[in-house]
């Protein structure tokens, strides 16, 4: 460990246990502190400012410096700083939030639950469908469907649902409720010759020999987000969802939308479910829901689904299930502000006046000689880093390119992540501006050629 003095560095890496980071490699590195932030930027102890390129966590979508929230938080803190849920229990915020949620959901829905993050989001979603399948006297129906790739969170069940190693190995996961049914992914999945239409076939007849395999008498649910965020900004292919959902009707298997990346605007829509055509039983949400000013998610449910936890709630004496924070009063109330202020200010109509720039410059990298695939809609994207385009080869993962490319990509003033596979993610703030966006993509593309120069200075080599 790396002798730092009495420094926040030294006290980070002494008391700090970080989540999604190499533990070893940070008692030698330690950590980048970020200390204050302004509209899209960033700004580290040093005085380094960044754009932040993935909104933190996929999620400040008002960006760092919206006086609106700050406000709608302080007051709320002055008013009734805590209040619980439980036993019939509730605040304003609570009630103004579940209204507006149900007023702007795709679809109708009956009631809304809240939980504290997009992992307990889909934690409670697992429990309600099996509260809701003994209800309705289908025991059996237990098990969940998720893809590979597919990111729903880490606690115990959310991390079953993931289909990536990382949220898994060691773990003792996915617990044996879950299977997990092909990626989605064209370019990586899709055979010579074959369209796109007929992938998306592919990957229905693929869901729908594993449902009469597992017996669709024990099959409850299938998740997935309408695109993959962390398992590399993967878009459904054309006529996906039409096709996934046909064969969840006929087998009775509920549709939870995952919706906690794609939700509040990001891919053009309020929700990436009407920019698919999914129809969901469940939506679960987060991160944008208060612009990630305070934690706070929500599980929207259809009456059919409401119906069957009242019924059992009254047969059992309670609905056993919530948390201390659950509608919290303060991360309520931010959250509804964040959503007044999505209409008062037409947060859609900017992403879709920006989202052709932002498209057009991500697609323009793909002819970049180290970008096998680039690939997005709305604000939100990614590029896929390839040893050779038209065979589409991998480097080898120990070259370790797409963390390369990231740590370049800081070097010049921009935060994106790399994701497993190189890829490289893009997800700026909402509120980001098409001057900024070009800034943004000026920046990467610097970081593109330095990291191509030394690659090729290394000699780096690719995965067969």
């Amino acid at each position: 460990m790396n002798d730092r003095g009495n420094s926040p560095a030294s006290r980070d890496i002494a008391h700090y246990l970080h989540p999604f980071t190499n533990l070893a490699a940070h008692e030698i590195n330690g950590p980048h502190i970020v200390a204050k932030g302004r509209g899209v930027y960033v700004t580290d102890e040093s005085g380094k400012e960044y754009i932040e390129g993935l909104a933190g966590l996929w999620c400040a979508s008002f960006g760092f410096e919206e006086e609106e929230l700050v406000k709608a938080a302080t007051e709320q803190l002055r008013t009734l700083p805590y209040y619980h849920g439980f036993a019939g229990k509730s605040v304003h915020p609570a009630i103004d939030l579940a209204e507006k949620l149900k007023e702007i959901a795709p679809v109708e829905f009956s009631k809304v639950f809240f939980a504290n993050s997009g992992s307990e989001a889909n934690d409670s979603a697992v429990k309600m469908v099996w509260y809701f399948n003994n209800a309705r006297g289908t025991p059996k129906k237990k098990k969940f469907i998720s893809r590979l790739r597919g990111y729903h969170g880490v606690t115990v069940a959310a991390g079953s649902l993931t289909g990536l190693p990382y949220a898994q190995a060691d773990f003792d996961l996915p617990l044996d409720f879950v299977r997990h049914t092909m990626t989605p992914d064209y370019y990586r999945g899709g055979e010579v010759g074959e369209s796109e239409e007929d992938f998306a076939s592919r990957c229905a007849q693929a869901l729908e020999d594993m449902i009469l395999e597992e017996g669709p008498e024990t099959v409850a649910a299938f998740i997935a987000e309408p695109v993959m965020g962390a398992g590399g900004v993967i878009l459904p292919p054309k006529t996906y969802f039409e096709k996934i959902q046909a064969v969840l009707k006929k087998y009775d298997v509920l549709m939870i939308a995952d919706e906690v990346i794609c939700g509040f605007g990001r891919t053009g829509n309020m929700w990436g479910s009407q920019t698919y055509g999914i129809q969901p039983d469940i939506l679960t949400c987060a991160k944008a829901l208060s612009s990630a000013y305070l934690p706070i998610s929500a599980v929207m449910i259809s009456e059919e689904i409401y119906q069957g936890l009242r019924g059992n709630s009254e047969k059992l004496g309670l609905f056993g299930h919530g948390y201390t924070y659950s509608a919290h009063p303060a991360c309520a109330a931010v959250a509804l502000r964040t959503q007044q202020l999505m209409q008062e200010r037409d947060i859609i109509g900017h992403v879709r006046t920006v989202a052709p720039q932002f498209q057009k410059r991500i697609a323009a990298l793909g002819a970049h000689d180290m970008v096998g695939n680039a690939r997005g809609v709305g604000l939100i994207g990614a590029v896929e880093i390839a040893a050779d385009k038209e065979t589409k080869r991998a480097y080898d993962p120990a070259a370790k390119v797409g963390a390369l490319i990231q740590n370049a990509a800081q070097e010049h003033g921009l935060i994106t992540r790399a994701m497993p596979g190189d890829i490289l993610g893009f997800c700026p703030p909402l509120i980001i501006s098409a001057s900024e966006i070009d800034e943004m993509f000026d920046r990467f593309t610097r970081a593109l050629d330095e990291a191509a120069m030394q690659l090729k200075q290394q000699g780096a080599t690719a995965a067969q």
